[in-house]
C-alpha cells in the first residue's frame, strides 16, 4: 500500500498540465520563485521610496540657503567676482555637508543655528496667539522659550504667493551679512513643513518699541526725555551706517532695550546696496508718511530714500506726533508740511513734544531742527549721509556749512518756471534762510 501511494504522489508531481503542457512540479517551483520575486520587489522598492523622500526633505532645507548665498555677490565689484565666486561655491558645499551630516535636522551655520519647525513650535506653544508679541504685513512675530530656557522672538513669515519666501531670503542675508550693535540679531530661521513655514528667530528685546513709547499711554510725563530721544535718534542711523537700504524706516521698527538701546528690526523690505549704488524697483514699497517724494515717483532706491525717512521718523521723536495723523486740523496732518511750517514761522520751540518735561537746550534743539530739514531735502543728492548724521547729531558746534549761499541759491526764478519747481524753490529758500538765522542767531 505504501509504495503504490509514492507512485501516485510521484505520478501526480510527473503528470502534464494544460499550462503550456509543463509538469506539476514545474509550475509550482514556477509559482515560488515568482512570488518570492515580487515579495523582494515590494520590498526594495519600498526602501526607495523612503530614501527619496528624506532626500527630497534634506534637498528643501537646503534650497533657500542656497539661494541667500547665491544672491551674495549683489555689492560685489567686478574685480571681486572670481574671488567671491568661490567662497560662495565654498559656502555652499559647506552648508550641504552640514545639513547632511546632521542626525537631527539641525545645523549651526556662520548666520545662525538651523531650528527644527518642531523645536519651534514648542518654543511658542504652537504658535499661541497668547504669545504674539507683534503683527504686520509680512508676518506675526511670536515670543518662545527655548528648551535651554532662553527667550526668543520667532517671526512667522505670512505665505502670500511667493513673497514670504523672498522676504525669508531677503532678512536672512541683510541681518547675517551685516553685524551691527544697533540691528536685532538673528539667531537662526528654519524653512521647513508641508504648510513651508517660513520662520526667523531674533534676540527677545523686551521693552517694546519706540511707537509705543511715543504714541501709547504713557501718563502725563513721557519716559524718554530729551536726552534718551537723541539716545534713540543717534543710534537708529548707526544702525543702517552699512549700505543697507531698509525701505521701511518707522517708529515700530525701532525696537528699545531696558536701556533704552535703540535696535532696528524687520528687514523683510531690505536690499543690500554697494556703495554709491542705486537700485531700481517697480514695485514702491514702504509706510505711508515715511516714503520720500522721489522714491514714490521714479522707483529709484538709493541711500537718500532711509535718509528722508530717518528725517520723519526724527521729527516724530522730536514732537511725538505721528507722520500722518487725521484726527488733527488739516494745516497739522502731515507732520512734514506742519514741522517746515513751524520752523519757518520761527516757532521751533513749539514743536517739542509736550510730554518732556524738561525742553532742550535751544543751541541743542536748533541743531536737531536743521539736521531734520536737511534729511528731508527734495534734493535727494543734497541729503546727508547716515554717517554724516551721525556726526551732525552728536557735533557740540553748528553741524552745517558757514560759507554764505551760493548765486544759484539765491536767484530768483525765472518766470517761465514751473509751479513744481516754484514750491522746491520756496522751500529751500525757507531751509536756507532758517539755517542762517539759528547759525548766527
Amino acid at each position: 500500500m505504501v509504495d503504490s501511494g509514492g507512485s501516485s504522489g510521484e505520478s501526480i508531481f510527473n503528470s502534464r498540465t494544460p499550462i503550456l503542457g509543463q509538469k506539476l512540479y514545474v509550475l509550482i517551483i514556477a509559482t515560488v520563485v515568482v512570488v518570492l520575486a515580487v515579495f523582494l520587489f515590494i520590498l526594495v522598492n519600498g526602501s526607495d521610496q523612503k530614501e527619496a523622500t528624506k532626500a527630497v526633505t534634506e534637498k528643501n532645507k537646503v534650497f533657500l540657503i542656497d539661494d541667500v548665498v547665491r544672491g551674495l555677490d549683489i555689492e560685489s565689484g567686478s574685480k571681486k567676482g572670481s574671488s567671491e565666486s568661490k567662497d560662495s561655491s565654498t559656502t555652499r558645499s559647506d552648508l550641504s555637508s552640514a545639513l547632511s551630516a546632521s542626525t537631527d535636522g539641525l545645523g549651526n551655520f556662520g548666520w545662525g543655528r538651523w531650528y527644527s519647525l518642531r523645536e519651534l513650535q514648542t518654543a511658542t506653544n504652537q504658535f499661541s496667539s497668547e504669545n504674539v508679541i507683534g503683527e504686520g504685513g509680512y508676518g506675526i512675530v511670536f515670543r518662545g522659550v527655548l528648551h535651554d530656557g532662553s527667550v526668543v522672538a520667532v517671526k512667522n513669515l505670512l505665505n502670500n504667493k511667493g513673497q514670504a519666501e523672498k522676504e525669508f531670503k531677503v532678512e536672512v542675508e541683510a541681518i547675517g551679512k551685516v553685524k551691527h550693535k544697533n540691528l536685532v540679531s538673528l539667531i537662526g530661521y528654519c524653512a521647513e513643513g508641508a504648510q513651508r513655514y517660513q520662520l526667523l528667530v531674533y534676540e527677545y528685546i523686551d521693552n517694546g518699541n519706540l511707537e509705543q513709547w511715543l504714541h501709547g499711554d504713557v501718563g502725563p510725563v513721557s519716559p524718554l526725555t530729551w536726552e534718551v530721544r537723541m539716545k534713540i535718534a543717534i543710534g537708529r542711523p548707526e544702525g543702517l551706517e552699512p549700505k543697507v537700504v531698509h525701505r521701511d524706516v518707522k517708529s515700530s521698527n525701532i525696537l528699545l532695550d531696558r536701556k533704552w538701546n535703540p535696535k532696528v528690526s524687520d528687514f523683510g523690505l531690505a536690499k543690500l546696496l554697494g556703495s554709491e549704488k542705486s537700485y531700481v524697483t517697480t514695485r514702491v514699497m514702504g509706510t505711508f508718511g515715511y516714503v520720500s517724494p522721489d522714491y514714490a515717483s521714479t522707483g529709484m532706491l538709493n541711500e537718500g530714500n532711509d535718509v528722508y525717512s530717518f528725517g520723519v521718523l526724527l521729527m516724530e521723536i522730536i514732537t511725538g506726533r505721528s507722520p500722518v495723523d487725521y484726527s488733527r486740523p488739516p494745516g497739522e496732518m502731515n507732520l512734514v508740511d506742519w514741522f517746515k511750517g513751524m520752523v519757518a514761522s520761527r516757532r521751533g520751540e513749539e514743536l517739542v513734544d509736550p510730554l518732556i518735561n524738561v525742553p532742550p537746550p535751544p543751541r541743542a534743539l536748533k541743531r536737531v531742527l536743521l539736521v531734520c530739514l536737511r534729511c528731508i531735502d527734495l534734493d535727494a543728492n543734497k541729503r546727508p549721509k547716515m554717517g554724516q548724521i551721525v556726526h551732525m547729531l552728536e557735533a557740540d558746534e553748528f553741524p552745517f556749512r558757514t560759507e554764505p549761499r551760493s548765486v544759484r541759491d539765491t536767484v530768483p526764478l525765472h518766470p517761465q518756471t514751473s509751479g513744481n519747481n516754484k514750491i522746491q524753490s520756496a522751500e529751500k529758500e525757507v531751509v536756507n534762510n532758517e539755517e542762517e538765522r539759528l547759525r548766527w542767531r
